[in-house]
């Protein structure tokens, strides 16, 4: 069992004309995919809140605002808002890849043992279509936090769908990629990079959107398939920018 496409064109630029939203009643949050162009103020409202998460956990050298906040490399961003409309989780996606020089992965390998091993799996499944899972956090309310979390670690499949890409990528500390597990993530079997800093083990891990139910919670694949048949269902028809096909999974 896999994800199939929507009906769109498979292009390096895909654009939104408007964002999809739906209410997610386990994490008690609504879950946003939106474009920066397309929704900037709650794209600035998710830095913020990235950035206020990073800088509390001592880690953020691994979240440069400044390069990231016009958008330019974001093909898709995903804001979970309370019932008070505040952010507290967010998560965006980089690419498609087009070369391994793409990926933020190389430049926390450099220098590291895996690195050859990290080019090489990048390069290996560009033709397939990659995107790179960066900048996320979510609320250290113990209350909310495990919902949004998991909440977050269905997004890949959403842009994975929308833009007929098969992998999805990301790279954390263990603990981090821990809990993204839940949707089908594998670590690879690279060697750990110290980084931001030697605090940190940070390993890669990888979602295929064509076996990832091999290794997901039930759960989470029935969450997925039935966020995106809904997205499928409300998506603006044929004729429009963005129209999907009838049945996109």
């Amino acid at each position: 069992m896999s994800i199939s496409s929507f009906d769109l064109p498979h292009s390096n630029h895909f654009e939104l004309t408007r964002r999809q939203s739906w209410w997610d009643a386990d994490a008690e949050c609504t879950l946003v995919m939106s474009q920066p162009s397309v929704d900037p103020d709650l794209w600035l409202e998710y830095l913020h809140g990235a950035e206020r998460s990073y800088r509390k956990h001592g880690v953020e050298r691994a979240l440069d605002v400044s390069e990231i906040r016009d958008g330019h490399d974001t093909a898709m961003f995903w804001a979970a808002l309370d019932t008070d409309d505040r952010v507290i989780g967010g998560v965006r996606a980089k690419g498609p890849l087009t070369c391994a020089d793409d990926s933020h992965a190389v430049v926390e390998w450099e220098g590291q043992p895996g690195l050859a091993a990290v080019r090489k799996m990048i390069t290996d499944r560009v033709p397939f279509g990659i995107l790179e899972m960066k900048s996320a956090f979510v609320t250290d309310d113990p209350h909310r936090n495990k919902g949004v979390t998991r909440a977050l670690a269905r997004s890949g499949f959403h842009a994975m769908a929308a833009m007929d890409l098969q992998f999805c990528m990301a790279t954390s500390a263990p603990h981090v990629l821990d809990k993204w597990r839940s949707s089908g993530g594998v670590v690879a079997s690279i060697p750990a990079t110290p980084y931001p800093d030697p605090r940190y083990r940070t390993k890669m891990m990888w979602w295929d959107r064509r076996t990832f139910v091999q290794h997901a919670e039930p759960a989470q694949v029935s969450k997925i398939y039935n966020e995106i048949l809904e997205m499928n269902r409300v998506w603006p028809k044929s004729g429009e920018r963005d129209g999907l096909r009838d049945n996109a999974l």
